[in-house]
C-alpha cells in the first residue's frame, strides 16, 4: 500500500516543476496592469511629521492613472496628479533581477525638471501585494547635486490589494512617513495626459 502511494504521489506531481510559481514581482505587475486605462482618488493617510512649510500634496485632488501599458510586462507608466499639477509620473520596469520605479518629473512645456528619474531596484523579493525601492546610486548622487540632503535615504514602497487599495509610500530612517491611499473600487473620470505625454 505504501509504495502504490508514493506512486500516486510521483504521478500527481509529475507537473509540478514545469509550472514554476510566478515570481511576486511579477504577480504584483499583473495586479497593476489590470488596472489598465483607469483612474482612482485618493487620500492622504500619514504624512508625518508636520511640515513647517506649506505642504504640496495637503488640500489637492489627488488622482493616479495606469496609462502606459504598451507592454504591461515589462514596463507600466502611472501618472499620478496633485490638482492641476500634471508634473508627476511613476514608471514600474521589470528588471532582471526584480523591479525597478522611477519618478519621471515633467515641467508645464514637457521637458525633463531637473529633478527627475530618480527611485531605486528591489533588493529583495517582495510580495505580490508589495514591493519596496531603497534609493539607488545614481539618485543619490543628483540630490547631493540638487541639495535634498533628506532625500538620501529614501525608500519607496508601492502596494496592491486587489479591488480594494492601491498605496504609494515614502520613508526615511529619521520618521519621516508619507502615504496615499487610492480607493480601487470606485474609478473616476480619466485625468489630461501628463505633461510630455502624448495624447
Amino acid at each position: 500500500m505504501r509504495n502504490h502511494l508514493v506512486a500516486l504521489a510521483a504521478v500527481c506531481c509529475a507537473g509540478c516543476a514545469s509550472s514554476p510559481a510566478i515570481a511576486p514581482v511579477d504577480a504584483f505587475l499583473t495586479s497593476v496592469a489590470a488596472h489598465c486605462g483607469k483612474a482612482y482618488a485618493a487620500r492622504i493617510v500619514a504624512n508625518q511629521p508636520a511640515s513647517a512649510t506649506p505642504d504640496p500634496f495637503e488640500g489637492k485632488t489627488l488622482v493616479m492613472h495606469v496609462r502606459g501599458c504598451d507592454d504591461p510586462t515589462r514596463e507600466i507608466r502611472i501618472p499620478s496628479h496633485v490638482g492641476d499639477d500634471r508634473s508627476r509620473t511613476w514608471v514600474l520596469t521589470r528588471t532582471a533581477t526584480g523591479l525597478r520605479l522611477k519618478h519621471d518629473h515633467r515641467r508645464q512645456d514637457g521637458q525633463p525638471d531637473a529633478v527627475t528619474m530618480y527611485g531605486g531596484d528591489t533588493v529583495d523579493a517582495g510580495t505580490a501585494q508589495r514591493q519596496a525601492f531603497p534609493v539607488d546610486a545614481e539618485s543619490v548622487a543628483m540630490f547631493k547635486r540638487e541639495g535634498l540632503n533628506a532625500s538620501l535615504n529614501n525608500t519607496w514602497a508601492m502596494e496592491l490589494v486587489p479591488a480594494k487599495t492601491f498605496v504609494y509610500e515614502l520613508s526615511r530612517p529619521n520618521g519621516r512617513l508619507f502615504r496615499v491611499e487610492f480607493d480601487l473600487t470606485t474609478p473616476v473620470e480619466p485625468p489630461s495626459a501628463p505633461w510630455g505625454a502624448d495624447g
